[in-house]
């Protein structure tokens, strides 16, 4: 009996101690993959965004940006309430705005002064220019239905998430994060094509 008592306590110790090692690991990989966002250190230029990991990748972002944020979206939707998620990405970019980053984004519209979508993303690029972002709104004449982002020339963010409560908290949702220059500015130059068009 009691060697029998002492073999259950070993395995209790032995399962509590591969609890503490799996949850460890657990934490060193997500703090890895945060990093990673940013950085080629890691060995991993491209980074699968699914679902909430999207919120804090952009923040991570918006933060490290040093030059330039330039971001193109179907739907942005601030002005809701201060700790939204859509309303703390604006926050976030005012911070950039601030420390002399170049903010630019460009919001579709479809020119009918009754459109739900037209009327959300004209209240977001207002709140926008006071903060100091430099806002464009797309041609009426063409639906703008990009989720991309272009940071510094170097980084790239686009997938499906729109910047709504909705889809950065609730919906089956998945972008990518790339840190390619040279998609970067191919990226960059369409963005510029679709400011151009809007004339």
């Amino acid at each position: 009996m009691g060697s029998f008592d002492s073999c259950k306590k070993n395995i209790v110790v032995t399962l509590c101690g591969l609890i503490c090692v799996i949850a460890s690991l657990s934490s060193v990989f997500a703090a890895e993959k945060l990093s990673a966002i940013s950085s080629d250190q890691y060995g991993c230029p491209a980074i699968l965004l699914t679902n909430e990991d999207y919120f804090p990748a952009l923040l991570k972002a918006i933060d490290e940006a040093q030059s330039e944020i330039f971001i193109s979206v179907f739907s942005f939707k601030a002005g809701v309430h201060k700790n939204s998620y859509p309303d703390r990405i604006l926050g976030h970019l005012a911070k950039a705005v601030k420390r002399g980053v170049n903010v630019k984004v460009i919001l579709e519209t479809t020119g009918r002064l009754d459109d739900e979508l037209n009327a959300q993303n004209r209240q977001t690029g207002k709140l926008l220019e006071e903060k100091g972002v430099k806002v464009y709104f797309d041609s009426p004449r063409t639906t703008t239905h990009t989720k991309l982002i272009v940071i510094d020339e170097r980084m790239i963010i686009l997938g499906s998430h729109n910047l709504t409560q909705s889809a950065l908290k609730y919906n089956n949702e998945i972008s990518v994060m790339l840190s390619r220059p040279d998609l970067a500015k191919r990226a960059r130059d369409y963005m510029l094509t679709i400011i151009k068009e809007a004339k």
